[in-house]
C-alpha cells in the first residue's frame, strides 16, 4: 500500500480530514484519483507553496492544476511556510536564528516530513480550511513526494506551540 493510499484510508477509518503538501500538484491529483476510488468523503487540504518560486510572480503549481484541483473538491492553501516565511528573510540580513527556525530544525530531527506535517496544519488551520481542535491527517515529503504521514491536531500560527504531533504513522528512516 502507498503512503498515498495508506493515509487516505486511514483518514476514511478514522473519519478525519486530510491535508496534504503538494508544490506542483501531482500528489494532490494523485490523492483525489484514490479519493475517488475508495469513496472517501472528508475533505482534502493541498497546501502549495506561497508565489514567488521560482522567480517573482510565480508560482510550481500551473493555474491549470490550481484550476483542476479546486474543480475536483480540493480546498488549495497559498501561503508563506509558517515555519520560515518571513523569519527566514530576516535571518538572512541580520545573520542570526530565530525562534521558529529552531521549531523547524527541531522537528527536522524527526525528519523533513514531520516538519512538512506540522507546517501545512498550521498554515491550513491559519486559512480556517480545518475544523480547529479536531486532528487531521497530514501527509508531506522532503521535495521528492510524499512520504510522511503524521495525525496531528493543529493551533494557529500564532500559537505554534499548542500544536500536538498525536501519531507519526509512517516517515522514512533517516540513516
Amino acid at each position: 500500500m502507498g503512503i498515498l493510499q495508506k493515509a487516505i484510508s486511514l483518514a476514511k477509518e478514522r473519519n478525519l480530514d486530510i491535508c496534504l503538501a503538494s508544490t506542483t500538484g501531482n500528489t494532490a491529483r494523485s490523492a483525489l484519483n484514490i479519493i475517488s476510488e475508495i469513496n472517501y468523503t472528508g475533505r482534502l487540504v493541498v497546501v502549495r507553496n506561497a508565489f514567488g518560486s521560482p522567480q517573482a510572480g510565480e508560482n510550481k503549481m500551473s493555474a491549470e492544476t490550481y484550476d483542476y484541483l479546486c474543480k475536483n473538491g480540493a480546498y488549495v492553501v497559498t501561503a508563506g511556510h509558517a515555519l520560515s516565511g518571513c523569519e527566514r528573510g530576516i535571518s538572512k540580513k541580520y545573520s542570526g536564528i530565530y525562534p521558529v527556525q529552531i521549531i523547524a530544525d527541531t522537528l527536522r530531527m524527526l525528519g523533513q516530513g514531520v516538519k512538512v506535517c506540522v507546517e501545512i496544519s498550521l498554515m491550513a488551520n491559519d486559512a480556517g480550511l480545518l475544523q480547529y481542535g479536531k486532528p487531521v491527517v497530514c501527509v508531506g515529503g522532503s521535495g521528492k513526494g510524499a512520504d510522511t504521514v503524521c495525525i496531528i491536531t493543529p493551533a494557529y500560527s500564532s500559537s505554534v506551540l499548542e500544536t500536538k504531533i498525536n501519531e507519526i504513522i509512517e516517515k522514512p528512516s533517516l540513516y
